[in-house]
C-alpha cells in the first residue's frame, strides 16, 4: 500500500513538473522573449556571429565600474562579435541580473561604434506585468554612455515596474562601459 502511494505521488509530481515547464515555455514565448540566436539574427541579419567569453582583469572591472557608475559583479562576460566580410559590424553582450527577486537576461546589441543598436529580453522570470515593453527598450537605441543615460533624464522610468527599469538601465550602462574598456584596449594593442 505504501509503495503505491509513493508511486502515485511521483506520478503526480511528474505531471505537475511537466505542466509547469510547458507553462513557462508558453509564457516566455507569449511575452515576446526571444532566444539569443533569434535576437542576434534580428540585430545582425547578414552577419556571422562569433561567441566569446571574456574574463575581465581587476583593473578592467574597476575602470568599467567607474565609467558605468554601477558595479560589475562578475569578471566573466558573454560577448558576441558580429562580422560581415571579416569586418566587425557590432558586438552584443548578455547581462543577467536580478530585477526584484528573480532574474532577467538582456542581450544588449551595439553597433560598430559602440552605441546601442537594440535590446532584447532573452529571459524574464519575474511576473509578466513587470516586463518592460519593446517600445520602452527602444528609447536606448543610438545611445552611448553618458550622464544623460539615466532614469528621469534621457530614459523614462516605467510606472509600476520601477525595479525593472532600474535593473535594465544599470545593465545597459554596465555593457557600454565594459565595451568601452575592451575596445580601448583592443585599439591600443593591449
Amino acid at each position: 500500500m505504501w509503495e503505491k502511494r509513493t508511486e502515485a505521488k511521483r506520478l503526480v509530481y511528474g505531471i505537475w513538473a511537466a505542466c509547469l515547464c510547458s507553462t513557462l515555455v508558453f509564457t516566455a514565448s507569449s511575452m515576446g522573449v526571444l532566444s539569443r540566436e533569434e535576437a542576434l539574427a534580428a540585430a545582425y541579419p547578414a552577419a556571422q556571429i562569433r561567441a566569446e567569453r571574456v574574463f575581465l582583469t581587476d583593473q578592467q572591472r574597476r575602470r568599467a565600474a567607474k565609467l558605468a557608475k554601477v558595479d560589475i559583479p562578475s569578471p566573466l562576460i558573454a560577448r558576441y562579435v558580429a562580422l560581415e566580410a571579416d569586418r566587425v559590424v557590432g558586438r552584443a553582450y548578455v547581462d543577467t541580473h536580478v530585477v526584484r527577486t528573480k532574474k532577467e537576461s538582456l542581450l544588449i546589441c551595439l553597433d560598430e561604434s559602440g552605441k546601442v543598436l537594440r535590446i532584447e529580453v532573452t529571459a524574464f522570470l519575474e511576473p509578466p506585468e513587470y516586463l518592460a515593453s519593446p517600445d520602452w527598450y527602444a528609447q536606448y537605441e543610438s545611445r552611448e554612455l553618458s550622464d544623460e543615460l539615466s532614469l528621469n533624464r534621457a530614459i523614462r522610468p516605467i510606472v509600476g515596474a520601477t525595479l525593472t527599469s532600474l535593473a535594465a538601465n544599470q545593465a545597459v550602462r554596465r555593457v557600454l562601459a565594459i565595451d568601452q574598456v575592451l575596445e580601448a584596449e583592443s585599439q591600443s594593442g593591449k
